[in-house]
């Protein structure tokens, strides 16, 4: 098979056509400086951002004034937990807090929890149920209250997992958190665009994501700061103009961000027929994978309920195999990963599925499939085939040497 099969769109997607359609006058067109609103150039920009602001507040339930645009989920991230971070200290005198959030988070979670940690500030993480629970990867909500203390004024939990597809249960925990007036956020990243969000409804403080999660462009994302008492509880982290009411300076990116509005519409109409389709085809993903193959067992939750996982993720182990040596043996066919791709630069056994309670061998043998918009059955067949060849021979191969 001459054509590349990319089933990796938990890392990013592909641009959707009809998003690309609606950046292109902006790249060229109306190429405007939103902030330059003393003419009809940016204020064609600036127009153009309005709109899709309300597109995209509106989609989620919030305010337009609750919506702070960045480069994407780390600098949400980053913005939402040492902003909060910030925000409480100013409000103490320097007193240091307490935050509570997962084992399981994202490196851009737990890279600056860590930050804080540093200086002072006190971090729980809450483990998750082991892979032998019918809730693998999710929290228990008894452990998540014991966790908070008096001194806690903020917990982050994601929506939904990029590994193994796990879903929280956030109004749930958005419950508990408003009943001790803790802050929550939310690494949204994985969930908007693939299942259903009402912010407002769900009561969820502060959430992050990127477009280019959602068939839409690169280095666009979002901040959403739900106003307590008319003000967002996050101090600004970037300076320079006093951009967005003052929180996050720095020239809007136009273009990104009405291809992200438009995303986030295309998602929206197509979401229940969309979900539909990938929960169908990843499972005939796992069903030809386990006929074809003895020895593929599931990694997270099950697959059989929507609101547990991802329709569109799958992360299983191939045992007696290695994951990187699988990859690699599919000759570029295949586009899979091993765990997140921002934790490509600094390779290590994944941390999620540790947390599962995986031995290292079940880790090392295990490869996470993200199907999307484009994927389509051929693509689903002709990888089933093509991987159970490749672990025929990685199998026979390791035989052969006595490994």
């Amino acid at each position: 098979m001459s054509e590349r099969i990319y089933l990796d769109n938990q890392s990013t997607t592909r641009v959707d056509p009809r998003v690309i359609e609606a950046m292109l006058p902006y790249l060229s067109e109306h190429y405007g400086n939103a902030g330059s609103i003393t003419h009809p150039f940016g204020t064609e920009a600036a127009e153009a951002v309005e709109r899709a602001t309300a597109t995209i507040s509106g989609l989620l339930g919030v305010q337009a004034n609750e919506i702070v645009f960045t480069s994407g989920a780390t600098e949400s991230n980053n913005l939402a937990l040492l902003g909060a971070a910030a925000y409480h200290t100013r409000r103490r005198k320097k007193e240091a807090g307490h935050i509570v959030s997962v084992a399981t988070e994202h490196r851009a979670v737990l890279d600056p929890l860590a930050e804080l940690a540093k200086d002072g500030w006190k971090v729980t993480l809450v483990p998750v149920a082991g892979q032998a629970s019918p809730d693998a990867g999710r929290i228990d909500i008894a452990a998540l209250e014991a966790a908070l203390r008096d001194e806690t004024s903020l917990v982050s939990v994601m929506l939904a997992n990029n590994e193994i597809g796990v879903i929280q249960p956030l109004e749930q925990i958005a419950g508990l958190c408003k009943s001790r007036n803790i802050l929550l956020h939310t690494d949204a990243a994985q969930a908007v665009g693939k299942m259903p969000l009402d912010i407002k409804m769900l009561g969820i403080d502060l959430v992050s994501f990127s477009g280019h999660k959602l068939y839409g462009p690169r280095g666009v994302g979002v901040l959403v700061t739900r106003r307590q008492r008319g003000k967002a509880p996050i101090t600004a982290q970037l300076f320079g103009g006093r951009h967005q009411r003052g929180l996050r300076s720095g020239t809007l990116n136009v273009p990104g961000i009405v291809g992200l509005a438009r995303a986030m519409e295309l998602a929206n109409e197509e979401l229940s027929t969309e979900t539909s389709r990938l929960d169908r085809l990843r499972n005939r993903l796992f069903g030809g994978l386990q006929e074809q193959i003895e020895g593929v067992v599931l990694n997270g939750p099950p697959l059989g309920d929507p609101s547990m996982r991802l329709a569109g993720n799958l992360n299983v182990q191939f045992r007696y195999v290695d994951g990187e040596s699988l990859m690699l043996s599919t000759g570029g066919q295949v586009a899979l990963s091993a765990g997140s791709a921002c934790t490509a630069a600094e390779p290590a056994p994944s941390h999620v599925l540790k947390a599962l309670g995986l031995n290292d061998d079940a880790v090392r043998s295990s490869l996470r499939f993200g199907l999307g918009r484009f994927t389509t059955e051929s693509e689903i067949d002709a990888t089933i085939k093509i991987l159970a060849e490749s672990v025929k021979r990685l199998r026979a191969m390791s035989s052969m040497t006595g490994q």
